[in-house]
């Protein structure tokens, strides 16, 4: 069994009973419409006979019932098991989008993804009705030919000349179209792909005047699209002339064996009425190149889904968090790859609990993926990423979750209102520590503005982006994790409204620890310890004020921070920010991390796949310059 038809199958076992049902209504169904041209046969020749026809009337009353209601039946048993089956193969989808991550969907754009999930599992979740359908078309349409078969040899054998014709018209559909299929869906998932984007950036495009453009690229693939669907169509008509030839030539076939057959005496009057209905029920079968065209739609459906649905996924752990631990986060010889390019390379680092470490590079030096690790929303393809000890693999989901926060560029607008994308993490937070939270990532005041506060809908909470990034760390706030990671979560706040949120979240989480992926001078200086990250490696670790004496390191901030990055470090940049100490015996600056190298000498640029680890004892004073001489 393939992935596609495993996962179908999959998802008709939870709606077992409403497909049991629609089979067992359809046999019932196909029993009765190929019993009735047998009752009317017989009532056809008991008027000839001049017999009663009470008893054959009666008869074909019963089967018309069965017919009627069998079919009422599997309508509403097709009905239920149609959309259960496709709400299961939504939720395995989503589900496997969700737990896959970043790094299982990157090869999905949202468009594509949003296509699959709506469209993909429509089709992919009819097939069983379609083939429940199809199926007993072919059935009726066998027991008509049996019947044909019983009421005359040479009847059976006329009609049976076409279904050879039939099968090869059918094979060569089904060839021809099941590529057709895929790649016509495939091209309209890019194409909403492309229209996501779009949209996305609509302000954008408006402000540049470039909207004719970007309609043009939004709708490239459109030829594509068509000529795919011009060859879908070309299929159809092709294999339905050719269909549309076949059951006539087939129908006179048989009708005149039957004629010939009563002229000689060998059936009656009735039979042959019967030969007429029963051929009619036999070319049912002939007669399915809608389903067909179905079935090759729900196929192609049924892959582009388990193509998501297939996507490895990291295997949850079964271990608590060990009680009374704090937060050391530890990487050891951690290697990320994405494609053929390696995202960060050998990284060794050691955070401390309650240490706030801050995160620089030029972009692509691979900070996001460092910060991804530390949560495992993203796996390293090498090495080993803990908490206290505890390989994050080992983990449950929910004490993970409990252990590492995460506060975004772009926080995720989930929830219902305003309180309940604040309390998202945590849907049990009372009231109060929601508006704790918020008072301390400084986004009271503007709730409070807001049509209805803390209960506007958040879909109607007209929000700048400083606004939403705030609601962001409010929601991490709420979190309360032992180990938080900013991932650029301050990029939009202004300079000053950045120093005082980052003072109250200094204050909130002072015991905590703190992961910042940092761009600007002000959050590097706030920080106990800089890791500056170049190529996926470990350049340098030690304090703000050390290593801003590094003219490559104060390069990383030159590009539109001049305001920030001024020679004087500290004018400017917040209560929190730290001023260069002087290099006094008692000053460790590997006192917030750890920086092992094994070697007892001054903390040194790391090499590629070296550890960025000192033991802080034998180093009295960071040397920014000994590292850049290495």
């Amino acid at each position: 069994m393939t992935s596609p038809q495993r996962l179908v199958w999959d998802a008709t076992a939870r709606t077992r009973g409403w497909f049991v049902l629609a089979s067992v209504t359809a046999v019932l169904g196909s029993a009765g419409t190929l019993a009735f041209p047998w009752a009317m046969a017989r009532a056809l020749d008991a008027v000839v006979a001049r017999r009663s026809v009470t008893g054959p009337l009666l008869v074909c009353a019963a089967l018309l019932a069965l017919v009627v209601a069998t079919g009422a039946l599997q309508t509403l048993a097709n009905g239920g098991y149609g959309s259960g089956t496709v709400a299961a193969l939504r939720h395995s989808l989503a589900r496997r989008a969700l737990d896959a991550g970043v790094p299982g969907t990157a090869g999905f754009p949202a468009g594509d993804l949003a296509g699959r999930l709506s469209a993909g599992c429509a089709q992919a979740g009819s097939a069983g009705v379609t083939l429940v359908t199809a199926s007993t078309a072919v059935l009726t349409s066998l027991g008509g030919v049996v019947a044909l078969w019983l009421l005359d040899w040479r009847i059976g054998l006329c009609f049976s000349l076409g279904v050879p014709p039939l099968a090869l018209i059918a094979r060569s559909f089904m060839n021809r179209g099941s590529g057709l299929f895929l790649r016509y869906q495939e091209t309209q998932g890019r194409i909403s792909a492309l229209l996501l984007e779009a949209l996305g950036g609509a302000r954008t495009i408006g402000a540049s005047g470039t909207a004719a453009a970007e309609t043009r690229r939004v709708l490239g693939p459109l030829p594509e699209l068509s000529r795919t669907g011009h060859r879908v169509w070309a299929l159809q008509r092709d294999t339905g002339w050719q269909v549309d030839l076949l059951i006539p030539a087939v129908e006179v076939l048989v009708l005149c064996a039957g004629g010939l057959a009563l002229l000689h005496g060998d059936i009656s009057a009735g039979e042959l009425a019967a030969v007429v209905g029963y051929t009619a029920l036999a070319m049912a079968a002939l007669d399915q190149l809608d389903a067909l065209f179905a079935l090759g739609m729900s196929a192609a459906g049924a892959r582009r889904v388990a193509e998501v649905v297939d996507q490895p996924v990291p295997v949850p752990g079964t271990r608590a968090r060990p009680a009374g631990r704090s937060g050391t986060v530890t990487l050891s010889g951690v290697t990320v790859r994405s494609d053929a390019r390696t995202v960060l390379d050998a990284v060794d680092l050691v955070v401390p609990a309650g240490t706030a470490l801050a995160v620089v590079g030029r972009s692509g030096a691979g900070k996001s993926t460092l910060a991804a690790l530390i949560g495992r929303l993203r796996e390293p393809d090498a090495g080993l990423v803990a908490i206290d000890g505890v390989p994050l693999r080992e983990l449950t989901p929910r004490a993970l979750r409990a252990t590492v926060g995460y506060a975004f560029e772009r926080p995720a607008l989930l929830g219902a209102t305003v309180a309940g994308m604040i309390a998202f993490a945590r849907p049990d937070a009372s009231h109060e520590e929601v508006r704790a939270a918020a008072a301390a990532a400084r986004a009271d005041d503007f709730i409070a503005r807001l049509p209805h506060g803390y209960d506007t809908p958040i879909t109607e909470a007209p929000l700048s982006g400083g606004e939403i990034q705030r609601l962001g760390l409010a929601r991490a706030l709420v979190h309360d994790p032992a180990v938080v990671v900013l991932d650029d979560a301050l990029s939009s706040l202004d300079t000053a409204t950045e120093a005082r949120v980052g003072s109250a979240l200094a204050s909130a989480w002072s015991d905590r620890t703190r992961v910042l992926i940092a761009h600007r001078v002000s959050t590097a200086a706030r920080a106990d310890l800089v890791a500056w990250l170049e190529d996926g490696r470990i350049r340098a670790l030690g304090t703000h004020a050390d290593l801003w004496q590094l003219t490559d390191y104060r390069a990383l901030f030159a590009v539109g921070t001049d305001s920030e990055a001024a020679p004087t470090l500290g004018a400017g940049i917040g209560s929190e920010a730290r001023t260069a100490p002087e290099a006094t015996p008692d000053h460790e600056p590997g006192s917030g991390a750890e920086a092992r190298t094994g070697k007892s000498t001054a903390p040194h640029r790391t090499g590629p796949g070296a550890e960025a680890r000192t033991d802080p004892s034998t180093a009295p004073h960071m040397n920014p310059h000994a590292q850049e001489s290495v």
